[in-house]
């Protein structure tokens, strides 16, 4: 959408009955929370199988005690008819600010390309919707627009080398890949020669985890050694500042439970395939000593967007990170998320109750940039 098509669907819009809205996945408790404990109203796009989250278990009740914190539910069949004209309508006519997710990226895009999506969501994002491809790894899938590869680099910031060939492999990498039977999750292994990964992307293909077709495009990088750690940021065009609203790490199926495994049954899981999905976070601190370096990453990262993909990073984004042993110890970024991260977990750290004086969640943090941007007719600077 254009800034004029903003500018008129605003106009539309009962500014006093503005609401948040995302599909309901991933974060979308969050967004609710935060929504109305800053006096907004909110709304969640659910898809058959999981409604129930949203219409039972989390729906706002105000007798016999307040409780739940979900406004409304619009209940499709699957995620992607939110493309709908009805349904994008019916959001319009709620006065809907749209607080793009992972999920909504993962299930939108499997039915349809990112023009396709951004030309069909009429309802004004909140954040910048051109930025939402750029966490590709290649810019070939997204018509040349920047990858986040290519904003790292612009940012300076570092991240794990990259290798064009297995040929090429002098290290331990990870090869990350196209899942074969899970169209929107990546497969990873690990290798440290040639040989090995031959022999491990062999078995995987075998194993139908892996085609040939999706090894063919894989990424191979370093593997990183050391903790990781998400550094959740919140850049405010209004106030023209960077916040660190918190940090975490993942919790992941089945690299976790591999790691669990006792020395003595190792050989039992020597040709277990490296899974990585996300199973839920966990809060956790960074030195005080590495938060300078991480607003400098994070205000490189700021202006690299800006430059590359005006108007650049507007509300929630995340640099996940390893800190590479020193001395001094380093940053390097191996991920990059440009919406709201899936942790709400975030906010049990102190950095937020550092800056606003108590614990302020990503949600809320959200609302309250909307909450000044309403008040100060200032809407557009935070909408796309």
């Amino acid at each position: 959408m254009s800034a004029e098509q903003v500018a008129r669907a605003l106009e539309r819009y009962d500014r006093s009955s503005l609401t948040l809205c995302s599909i309901g996945s991933h974060s979308a408790l969050e967004v609710a929370y935060g929504a109305r404990l800053q006096g907004l109203r909110n709304l969640v796009v659910t898809a058959k199988g999981r409604e129930q989250t949203y219409l039972r278990h989390f729906a706002a009740r105000a007798l016999p005690v307040r409780r739940g914190c979900v406004d409304a539910v619009v209940e499709l069949e699957s995620f992607a008819e939110i493309l709908r004209d009805d349904v994008q309508k019916r959001l319009l006519a709620e006065n809907c600010l749209f607080v793009a997710n992972r999920s909504f990226e993962v299930y939108l895009r499997q039915k349809h390309e990112y023009d396709e999506i951004e030309r069909r969501m009429l309802v004004p994002f909140f954040g910048n919707r051109g930025l939402l491809r750029a966490e590709e790894r290649t810019a070939q899938a997204q018509g040349g627009a920047a990858d986040q590869y290519a904003l790292l680099r612009e940012a300076g910031i570092r991240h794990p080398q990259q290798f064009a060939s297995p040929e090429a492999i002098d290290r331990l990498v990870m090869v990350k890949a196209p899942h074969a039977r899970v169209s929107f999750e990546r497969a990873f292994f690990l290798a440290s020669s040639p040989a090995e990964y031959a022999e491990t992307s062999a078995r995987l293909i075998d194993a139908g985890v892996l085609t040939s077709e999706g090894l063919a495009g894989a990424v191979i990088e370093e593997y990183a050694l050391g903790p990781s750690v998400n550094l959740n940021f919140f850049y405010s065009p209004l106030l023209g500042e960077l916040e660190l609203m918190g940090t975490d790490t993942r919790r992941q199926t089945n690299l976790e439970g591999l790691r669990n495994v006792p020395p003595s049954a190792l050989d039992a899981v020597r040709g277990v395939a490296m899974r990585l999905e996300e199973a839920g976070h966990i809060a956790a601190t960074i030195l005080e000593s590495m938060l300078e370096p991480a607003f400098e990453m994070g205000e490189r990262f700021v202006a690299a967007a800006r430059a590359m993909a005006a108007p650049g990073v507007i509300g929630p984004f995340a640099l996940q990170c390893v800190v590479t042993a020193g001395p001094p110890k380093e940053l390097v970024c191996y991920d990059v998320s440009l919406r709201i991260p899936g942790s709400p977990g975030t906010r049990y750290t102190p950095y937020s109750a550092y800056r606003w004086g108590r614990d302020v969640s990503v949600g809320e943090r959200i609302a309250m940039e909307v909450v000044m941007a309403r008040d100060t007719d200032r809407l557009e600077e935070v909408l796309t």
